[in-house]
């Protein structure tokens, strides 16, 4: 089996639910050294608060919560939010009764406290994975349709770069200056590609030194995820 690169967590959010706090402090220090961002809580209804008002790409929960059911708070997540989020369930109890619950909720993984980090980490990475992969092939998409309207081989450098440094947003945070100290591209051939793209509505100035990509506008219609069969 390969070995799992856990740099890829870097790029997410991770909702962490946990009734237990000296446990809930030392999965989340640890889990911070790999996610993005971890939002670390101890009932249901923060957990909701925290889904209000961030996005979140993974749910970790105990299914014994105090005086709640880790299993009945993904399935208001999923179902009456709407939030069709990965989840990890982690427990101290092995019961059938749980088990079977969370197959039915097509929960992503199972782990059995105590947690053992390596398999939490592989197990978020196994989740997460999948989203990696669609984002490099709709990126690599975007950057042949992108390039299908230049020919210039520093302008192709150059649809590379862009798409390579957008933000989350679909925002790139780059002046003139910066690319061209970032790419060693002259600025002449940064303005032509930028009037092109701008021209065709793929890149349109925000303010200096910042520009929103609109990937609707590209000449091609966007990637569409596989169907399952």
């Amino acid at each position: 089996m390969n070995r799992r690169d856990f740099e890829i967590l870097d790029g997410f959010n991770i909702l962490y639910i946990e009734d237990e706090a000296d446990l809930l402090l030392h999965t989340r220090t640890v889990l911070e050294d790999f996610a993005r961002n971890i939002y670390a809580v101890r009932t249901c209804q923060e957990a909701y608060a925290v889904l209000e008002a961030h996005s979140v790409d993974v749910i970790i929960s105990d299914i014994l919560l105090e005086n709640e059911s880790g299993i009945e708070c993904l399935k208001n997540i999923r179902r009456e939010m709407g939030l069709p989020i990965p989840a990890i369930f982690t427990t101290a109890y092995t019961d059938t009764e749980f088990l079977l619950e969370a197959i039915q909720l097509k929960v992503e993984a199972y782990i059995v406290k105590p947690i053992n980090i390596k398999a939490l980490l592989n197990a978020l990475h196994d989740v997460l994975l999948p989203r990696i992969q669609q984002q490099e092939i709709n990126r690599t998409y975007n950057i042949i349709k992108t390039i299908s309207v230049v020919t210039d081989g520093k302008q192709v450098e150059l649809v590379h770069f862009i798409l390579n440094h957008l933000d989350e947003n679909n925002i790139l945070n780059y002046s003139y200056a910066e690319i061209m100290e970032a790419t060693g591209i002259s600025k002449p051939t940064i303005v032509k590609l930028f009037r092109q793209l701008g021209e065709k509505g793929i890149l349109t100035k925000i303010q200096n030194g910042k520009y929103r990509f609109d990937e609707s506008k590209l000449p091609f219609p966007a990637l569409q995820p596989e169907k399952k069969i």
